[in-house]
């Protein structure tokens, strides 16, 4: 039987585990949920309805306060046919960065007499 102080260390390993998983978790449903909606504001297809983290590192925030910084990619589609990649990038939960379909520009019309 292990002794006291193991156990003790074993705990605290797999409870910070279970905070680095269930960060990721949420991390990657907030990256989908923004995926999904700029996906639905710009009118184009979501496919495969996933994101995929794709780089995690520690960066400063503008507290000065260290945070995981996830970036995620999704796939989407303007025609059906063609797939485009879009990128986001979320320093806690907050957005920071992010690339992917938009909202079409209306055409602007001058007259000139």
């Amino acid at each position: 039987m292990p002794d006291f102080p193991t156990m003790i260390f074993v705990m605290l390993a797999a409870f910070a585990a279970f905070l680095w998983w269930s960060g990721a978790r949420a991390a990657a449903e907030r990256a989908g949920q923004l995926g999904r909606d700029a996906c639905e504001r710009a009118g184009v297809q979501w496919l495969d309805q996933a994101v995929h983290a794709h780089s995690m590192r520690l960066r400063r925030g503008d507290d000065g306060r260290l945070r995981v910084e996830r970036s995620f990619r999704f796939e989407y589609s303007e025609d059906g046919v063609q797939r485009h990649i879009g990128h986001l990038v979320l320093r806690g939960e907050q957005l920071i960065a992010f690339s992917g379909p938009t909202r079409p520009q209306p055409a602007s019309i001058h007259w000139t007499n």
